[in-house]
């Protein structure tokens, strides 16, 4: 068990790579917190083709396999940050966000930004909580 007091890098094996100087996510006491995640394959590194729709997609599936690797999942997402190259893609976007979060989806901010890494046109980051055990602690 990590003391809830404590910061605990995750890692995972079969998903995303850091594409610099960060981890991908970071657990202290309850909560998890995720790096921006962009539409990257995590086999090849490369954006995945497809426009917004096919890079919201990979960012969620990537946000999923980094929150499993952590001991939670997207139905404890809290609050996500989406990063959008255009404004204008945003409906695009929402319509596959909205196939990853149920009917009570976290809180969200979604804003236009002049450029992204890799020249992505989305990024999504995630604030999620942690499950609790038997004992009724969040805490792994």
């Amino acid at each position: 068990m990590t003391c809830c007091h404590e910061r605990k890098v995750v890692t995972v094996d079969n998903g995303p790579k850091a594409i610099g100087p960060y981890s991908l996510a970071i657990q202290t006491g309850t909560l998890v917190f995720t790096s921006g995640q962009l539409g990257l394959d995590p086999v090849t590194g490369a954006l995945v083709e497809g426009g917004v729709e096919a890079e919201t997609f990979q960012a969620l599936k990537n946000l999923q396999t980094i929150l499993e690797a952590a001991g939670s999942d997207l139905s404890l997402v809290v609050k996500t940050t989406v990063f959008l190259r255009d404004i204008n893609d945003f409906t695009k976007m929402n319509a596959i966000y909205a196939q990853f979060f149920g009917e009570q989806p976290p809180a969200r901010s979604a804003i236009q930004v002049a450029a992204l890494p890799k020249a992505a046109a989305v990024e999504i980051e995630a604030v999620a909580m942690l499950p609790e055990d038997e004992e009724g602690c969040c805490c792994n």
